[in-house]
Parts: C-alpha cells; sequence; structure tokens
C-alpha cells in the first residue's frame, strides 16, 4: 500500500447520510492515523456545519435536488448538476484520492461518476432497506455496496453487495456508566423517569406538535423530557418549554451529544431512519417508533416493523399520533416488565462493528503503489 492513503467521503444532506459518513472516518482515523480524508457534500445542507465540527475537511458543491414536478426549479437543477461535476472533478485531480466513498446524498452523485470515470475504485454505503435513487444509479460503477439489510440485490449487483449493517457514531457503542455525566450535561435533578424525542437532524413537525399540546400531561406524570425540535421547530418548542415553568422540560435544536441523551433516556420517542434504528438497537433503549410518511417506498415503516416483528420495539403511525402517542408513552414507561423485554431483543438486533468493517472493505480497494 501506499505510505499515505487519501480518501474521500462523498455525500449528506441529512443526519441519516452525514454521521454514517463521519462514523466511517472515525473507524479509518483509527486504523491508521495517517489516513488522509476529505469530505464532498452539499453547499447549505448540514454536512457543512457538521464535518468540520468532528475535526475533518470539507468541500462543498452547489448540487440541489430534483422537484418530482414540473417547476423551473429544475433547470437550476441541471445547471448546478454540471457545476457540480465540473467542480467534483477539479477536486479529485488535486486531491489524488485512492479510493472514493458515496453514502448517498445529492453530492454523492457528481462525486462518485467522477471518480469512475477517472478509474477511481468505489464503494457505496446503503443505509436503507429501500436504495435510494442516487446510489441505485451509481450501483453499476461502484467496486463494493455494503448494505445493511437482508435482500439489497434486488437493488445492486449480487456480486459487488456485502451486509455490514449501519456505522454510527464511535460514542455510542459504551453508553452505560454514563448516565451521571449525561444528567449533569441535560442539567437534570432527581430520579424522574426521562423521555427522550427526537426528530432526526431536520426535525419531525407532527411529533413536535404532539409534545407540544401534551407537554402539561408529561410533566403531571413526573416525567422528565429531553426534546430534540430540529431547527424548523425549535423556536415554538422554546417558547412552548418556557411557558410551562418546569426544570422537567429540556428543549434542543440539536443535542450536540448523542451519547450522552441516550445514556440518559429511559424512553426514546422517534421516526423510524435506519440510522436511528441502529443507534436504538446498539444502545438497547426502549422505544416507540413514529414512521415519517414522507418518504420513499415507506421504508421508516419497514424499518420500525422489522423491530415490532421481534418484540423489539412500538409503532404508532403518523396519522395516530396525535392521539395515541402520548398514552402509549406514559403506559410504557409506567410498565417496567415491557420495558425491560423491549430493551432485551432490541439489543438482540444490534450489529455492532458496522463502522470498522465498512473502513476495513475501503481500505482493500487501495490499489497497490506501483514499483
Amino acid at each position: 500500500m501506499k505510505q499515505e492513503i487519501k480518501i474521500v467521503i462523498s455525500g449528506g444532506g441529512t443526519g441519516g447520510h452525514v454521521f454514517p459518513a463521519i462514523a466511517i472516518a472515525d473507524a479509518l482515523r483509527q486504523k491508521d492515523k495517517n489516513i488522509n480524508i476529505l469530505f464532498v457534500g452539499a453547499k447549505d445542507k448540514l454536512e457543512m456545519e457538521r464535518v468540520p465540527a468532528a475535526g475533518y475537511s470539507i468541500e462543498g458543491l452547489p448540487v440541489t435536488g430534483f422537484q418530482r414536478r414540473l417547476t423551473y426549479k429544475n433547470i437550476l437543477f441541471f445547471y448546478n448538476l454540471l457545476l457540480s461535476m465540473i467542480r467534483a472533478v477539479k477536486i479529485l485531480r488535486k486531491f489524488k484520492p485512492d479510493v472514493v466513498v458515496g453514502v448517498g446524498g445529492y453530492a454523492s452523485g457528481p462525486v462518485v461518476r467522477a471518480a469512475a470515470t477517472r478509474g477511481i475504485p468505489v464503494l457505496i454505503q446503503e443505509q436503507n432497506s429501500y436504495a435510494g435513487v442516487t446510489n441505485r444509479l451509481l450501483a453499476n460503477k461502484a467496486d463494493r455496496i455494503c448494505v445493511a439489510y437482508e435482500g439489497m440485490e434486488k437493488y445492486f449487483p449480487a456480486e459487488k453487495v456485502l451486509l455490514t449493517g449501519n456505522p454510527v457514531r464511535l460514542d455510542l457503542h459504551d453508553i452505560y456508566g454514563k448516565r451521571p455525566e449525561a444528567k449533569k450535561f441535560f442539567r437534570i435533578k432527581g430520579d424522574k423517569k426521562i423521555m427522550l424525542v427526537l426528530g432526526g437532524s431536520l426535525g419531525a413537525g407532527s411529533i413536535n406538535q404532539v409534545i407540544s399540546k401534551n407537554i402539561g400531561i408529561i410533566i403531571e406524570n413526573g416525567i422528565e423530557l429531553i426534546w430534540q425540535t430540529g431547527r424548523a421547530g425549535f423556536n415554538s418548542a422554546k417558547l412552548v418549554a418556557d411557558k410551562t415553568g418546569s426544570e422537567a422540560v429540556h428543549a434542543y435544536e440539536f443535542v450536540s451529544r448523542m451519547d450522552l441523551a441516550y445514556a440518559a433516556a429511559d424512553l426514546v420517542i422517534s421516526r423510524a431512519g435506519a440510522i436511528t434504528v441502529s443507534e436504538l438497537c446498539l444502545t438497547g433503549k426502549p422505544a416507540i417508533l413514529v414512521p415519517s410518511p414522507n418518504v420513499a417506498e415507506d421504508h421508516q415503516t419497514k424499518n420500525a416493523m422489522a423491530l415490532v416483528g421481534e418484540n423489539a420495539a412500538l409503532m404508532v403511525k403518523d396519522a395516530e399520533s396525535a392521539e395515541k402517542l402520548i398514552p402509549t408513552a406514559i403506559d410504557l414507561m409506567n410498565d417496567d416488565k415491557k420495558m425491560e423485554d423491549l430493551k432485551k431483543n432490541i439489543s438482540k438486533m444490534a450489529l455492532p462493528g458496522s463502522a470498522g468493517q465498512i473502513a476495513d472493505e475501503i481500505l482493500k480497494l487501495v490499489k497497490p503503489e506501483q514499483e
């Protein structure tokens, strides 16, 4: 192998793409601190903030999403795509990576296509049970495709597919013993049961609305609330939280220490994105999943049902959340046996070591240095 290995990791848009990408980078660094890693993301998206915060360099592309309706914005899409293709080629020429990794999202397309055209080995990581459009289009250009679910050969060439599970943040691999630190971090006093509500990196409007309307009931039942609202829902949620005057409500736009959030939580209420599901399995947390109705092929419901079928989580449909979510949560938090059963069963579904396995596959693609 070369003395210095250079890796480009491309993609992003949501936490479901960004955080696995960072986990892969961290795993690569653990294997060899001299590996040089460059991220390429979409300008003005989550990765442009979170990747530098994790200690990595990132370049931005002007690429945007294609609108599935007739709109002038699609003219801008093709213009930005062309600019992004040109920019991607320039980045690869300058950085000279040994391998390019695509994690899905807008920026993956131009970078992976440019890499394949230049003969640079490519690895794709697909998080969901329903493969994203970008990854499906890029599959034939990839040398290896790492997936988190069985049966992904229906989307990708079978000979390229490897079941690895989803990479999650390294600090989530061992949260036990962190509860005292977590309570201090979130300024939690006393020994109330703690409910963690997650809307994902972009927030979940319906979940936030349910919490807002039922905040009094949550407080009356002696529950401490850690509430990640996402950017769009934070201001209104903060007003609701402040209006209660209760020290038991902790609202955040974004939680920077998810290891401590999971360590604190007795119960998690969340969407059923693939990465969140993987994190719940790894941390062994009882959960009520509210699948988003606004995703391709309803894949969040499929993710949730995979746990429900193993008595490893409960599910409340988004359309029924206003009526059922909080009563279901309160009943569950008062049922110690059910909570323990969910904890045991969800822990059995964890696939630890995914990031390290993917990192190994990336390093296998590095071409030996020519004599």
